[in-house]
């Protein structure tokens, strides 16, 4: 017997960001006569709208006991609506999460059960009655709304401050997964260096890349407490503006994944033009950093169009 796993997706590395979900479904009924007696709440089995609300809301919340695929998000807000338009009832069912996950399996679900709940207590009373359509109308959040769309190449650096690495005793997987995690964010590195953790190198590789005009420069490894870890210090002073809030995001990330993660000192911010972000030195770590960062943190090269580079 041949087995085809199938694995929820893994969504522990996703970022939590405010989504929004509207599915729509439309139930069509064969006369006015039936339409009369819902507005007059004269349906045998009670109140057809009102029922179907709550069993919209009910599926909402129980999606993920009833297709396999799907996560059991906490529901923030949910809201089934009713419409007549003619002889047909137009139901909107409107879901919104903080959540690492999307949402349109919830509101489409709900908008099933709201219908198939107003397709129940009809058909005693008119045997016509169907299900038109049920299809998402609304899909907002998640990262894919983040990610914009550059019109130019982002000039970009990685450096990793390593003397085992550099000295060959040690071979190099965090650099390696930023360049692979830089690809699935179309950026690609124009530069990739191996320096000594000495605050001398570090600076005067940066100074370099800035002088050749790159436009991020990515720093990996020197940002944790052994007297060798210097990143922070060789960077710090090199910077015009620094943003703490990358830095922030970066360790509230690796927080809810690593307890350890506290423990991270890497800084971000401007020399200039250039955008400067110092990531841990573990592969780990590195990765984490970059799920939390991008394609976010891409968004100051879409804003700032004053930072363009000169030709």
């Amino acid at each position: 017997m041949t087995v085809y796993p199938f694995p929820m997706k893994n969504t522990a590395n996703s970022v939590t960001t405010h989504r929004t979900a509207i599915a729509q479904a439309t139930v069509k009924v064969s006369k006015q006569e039936t339409i009369d007696s819902i507005n007059h709440k004269k349906v045998g089995k009670g109140d057809v709208f009102e029922v179907s609300r709550v069993a919209g809301m009910f599926a909402v919340k129980r999606t993920s006991e009833v297709l396999p695929d799907a996560h059991n998000i906490p529901i923030d807000f949910c809201e089934v609506r009713h419409a007549v338009d003619g002889l047909d009832i137009v139901i909107e069912v409107e879901v919104q999460a903080l959540s690492r996950v999307g949402i349109s399996s919830e509101a489409m679900y709900g908008a099933s059960v709201a219908a198939l709940t107003v397709y129940d207590l009809l058909k005693p009373v008119d045997k016509e009655v169907e299900i038109r359509n049920i299809k998402l109308i609304k899909n907002k959040g998640g990262a894919e709304q983040y990610r914009d769309r550059l019109d130019r190449e982002i000039k970009t650096a990685v450096v990793v401050c390593s003397d085992s690495i550099s000295s060959g005793t040690k071979k190099d997987l965090a650099g390696k997964a930023i360049i692979d995690g830089l690809k699935g964010h179309q950026v690609e590195v124009n530069d990739y260096t191996i320096i000594r953790d000495e605050v001398e190198s570090i600076q005067e590789k940066v100074l370099a890349l800035y002088a050749d005009r790159y436009d991020m420069v990515i720093l990996c490894g020197g940002t944790g407490l052994s007297p060798r870890d210097v990143t922070p210090e060789a960077v710090r002073p090199l910077l015009d503006r620094e943003i703490p809030g990358i830095a922030e995001a970066a360790r509230n990330f690796g927080q809810q994944h690593m307890p350890y993660a506290m423990l991270s000192r890497s800084v971000a911010g401007l020399k200039g033009n250039t955008l400067i972000l110092t990531l841990p030195g573990s592969t780990r770590g590195a990765e984490e950093t970059m799920d939390a960062l991008f394609p976010f943190v891409l968004h100051i090269f879409k804003v700032a169009l004053g930072m363009r580079h000169a030709e």
